[in-house]
């Protein structure tokens, strides 16, 4: 069964269940992001668990498009990557855990209208219980009446079997199914079994039905929810490894014409998949409108476009290379992903672009390898590795090759700090955004994000689009298209329109309406962001003027008055093109 074939018997399944098909969202979070980018099918999703209601009903599913960095080291392996595919199907306030987990057991299983695995093979985990949550005894009952043997279902604690966004959200316990690639090993007799088997590859996660009936603020589970949803998730690439008989994702058809050309430029097994897989990253990130950069995502593409290509032999491929590389991975996505042909060019462009800047790097990363003598300390190869982009291996190899030795435990210590940084700064991301909705001043600032909008197009031009945006309780961050330093003038002015806008008492109204019929009302969609048939639009309009209409999914204040007031502190460049301004809640107009 091809991918394609999977997607759509996915689809399929849960539609003929009554469940309205969405399309994927943007890699950048649209909105109130609370991370860099979507790393999960819920995050698009995260107010409708929270109660808002969906346009497009209680019952959804859809295939979402997601970006993780977290196990980047790990790309290589059997299953590891860095932007995936996973599938979902959604209850807001609907059915719940006997109806998912019959569901999730069919769709695997069933011959018909599933994907015919062999039942013998599953495996289960469910929550084992602790302070916020008790032992999920009804997930392990309804396997077991689907057809689970009790001796092969485990339960597990929150670090495995719970699921949460981050500090603040919509939470719960969780049951995920493994599928076991080689039987003939023998059969999977106790817990400390199956986790060996999920450590060595053996066993592999294909679906997790998360069952969100809490909420967490701060860090701590406050109580549960005002409905119980179900939010479910079958990773595309792992499927595809069971369902075609393969021993690794990179032997399925998502990856085989992808790497065929790694091989032409890579020296080994493992490169040729590390290429592969940040190179297909790349793309998809630069058609969803990310651009190489020293900050935030587009540092994150920029490492990855240059730790792939560190991954050539000799380093750096040719733009006729690069063309050959996005033709095939548009070639490969773009019947799910039309956007990306529509891209490529500029896909292209972009890469080729970055390519060349980084070979000027790479030059002077190699001259360093000349100054640090007969031995390369623990701190000068971080230093390449955070100055050059030399990923540890690459730094190995080229002191190798010129007879220098490398203090590998010293690299080990300083990469584990500068990790346990880098991990401090990433959580934060997970504070604030739409997984920080009950949050009173969050809703403010995410209303006001609208305001400031509007404002920009009032001062700037009609130009103005929104490239990103991300709330805290504390502030207001918004991205924005405009080549210009802004004056203060400029900010005075944008600051006069938000508040007078404020002060006007403007009800803020949400509406339901069919697509076609919000973008021939003019209503501001995000760059990159894809939308179903039935979109939600908030409306802020006066009887003189419509001062805001924006395609979004809440939560926002009721009435403009219950902003406060808004202060700029800061405005500066971010990438070429794109600004940001930085803006807090102020008591006083």
């Amino acid at each position: 069964m091809n991918s394609n074939d999977i997607r759509n018997r996915f689809l399929t399944f849960f539609e003929k269940r009554g469940h309205s098909i969405i399309p994927s969202a943007s890699l950048i979070p649209v909105g109130d992001a609370s991370t860099l980018f979507t790393t999960a099918g819920m995050q698009p999703l995260i107010s409708y668990l929270m109660g808002t209601p969906h346009p497009k009903g209680n019952r959804i599913v859809n295939i979402q498009k997601c970006v993780r960095t977290g196990d980047i080291d790990d790309v290589g392996d059997n299953r590891h990557l860095t932007f995936f595919e996973m599938l979902g199907n959604w209850s807001f306030g609907d059915y719940f855990k006997q109806e998912a987990i019959a569901w999730s057991y069919e769709l695997l299983t069933s011959t018909e209208e599933g994907f015919g695995l062999d039942p013998s093979r599953l495996y289960v985990t469910c929550f084992a219980g602790d302070k916020n949550a008790p032992r999920d005894e009804e997930s392990a009952m309804f396997w077991q009446k689907n057809g689970v043997p009790s001796k092969r279902i485990f339960f597990l604690g929150a670090e495995d079997n719970w699921w949460s966004p981050g500090d603040s959200g919509p939470c719960g316990p969780d049951t995920e199914m493994f599928y076991d690639l080689n039987p003939r090993q023998g059969s999977i007799d106790n817990l400390d079994e199956f986790k060996k088997a999920t450590k060595t590859g053996r066993v592999v996660e294909i679906w997790n039905d998360v069952f969100m009936e809490y909420e967490k603020r701060d860090g701590k589970v406050v109580g549960k929810l005002a409905q119980q949803n179900v939010d479910t998730g079958a990773g595309l690439e792992r499927l595809s490894i069971v369902l075609q008989d393969k021993q690794n994702v990179f032997e399925t058809d998502l990856f085989v014409p992808i790497m065929n050309i790694a091989r032409t430029l890579s020296p080994n097994e493992r490169s040729q998949r590390i290429l592969s897989d940040h190179m297909r990253s790349a793309v998809f990130m630069i058609a969803d409108g990310v651009t190489p950069s020293n900050t935030e995502r587009g540092y994150v593409l920029r490492r990855l476009i240059r730790r792939g290509i560190l991954h050539t032999q000799g380093y750096i491929p040719s733009p006729e290379n690069i063309k050959i590389f996005v033709n095939v991975i548009v070639r490969t996505y773009s019947i799910h992903y039309p956007e990306l042909q529509k891209k490529e060019t500029s896909i292209i462009t972009t890469l080729t672009e970055e390519v060349e800047k980084f070979s000027k790097t790479l030059s002077r990363g190699l001259k360093e390898f000349e100054k640090m003598g007969s031995k390369i300390s623990g701190e000068n190869a971080m230093s390449l590795f955070t100055t050059y982009g030399f990923p540890f291996e690459i730094i190995a190899e080229v002191a190798k090759e010129k007879g220098i030795a490398v203090d590998e435990q010293g690299f080990s210590e300083a990469m584990k700090k500068h990790r346990d940084v880098s991990r401090v700064g990433s959580d934060q991301k997970f504070k604030g955004g739409l997984a920080d909705a009950s949050n009173p001043a969050v809703i403010q600032l995410h209303t006001a994000t609208h305001l400031l909008n509007a404002a920009l197009k009032k001062v700037l031009g009609s130009h103005i689009k929104q490239k990103g945006s991300n709330i805290t309780p504390e502030r207001l961050r918004f991205d924005f298209s405009h080549g210009e330093k802004l004056t203060e003038e400029q900010k005075k002015l944008i600051e006069t329109y938000i508040n007078g806008w404020i002060k006007k008492g403007i009800p803020v109204m949400r509406k339901e309406i069919p697509k076609e019929e919000a973008e021939k009302l003019g209503a501001e969609m995000e760059f990159g962001a894809k939308y179903p048939d039935i979109v939600s639009i908030y409306e802020i309009v006066t009887p003189e003027e419509v001062v805001s209409r924006e395609f979004c999914g809440g939560p926002h204040v009721d009435n403009t008055r219950d902003i406060g007031g808004i202060h700029i502190v800061k405005e500066e460049a971010v990438a070429a093109g794109v600004r940001r301004i930085k803006a807090v809640v102020v008591k006083d107009l």
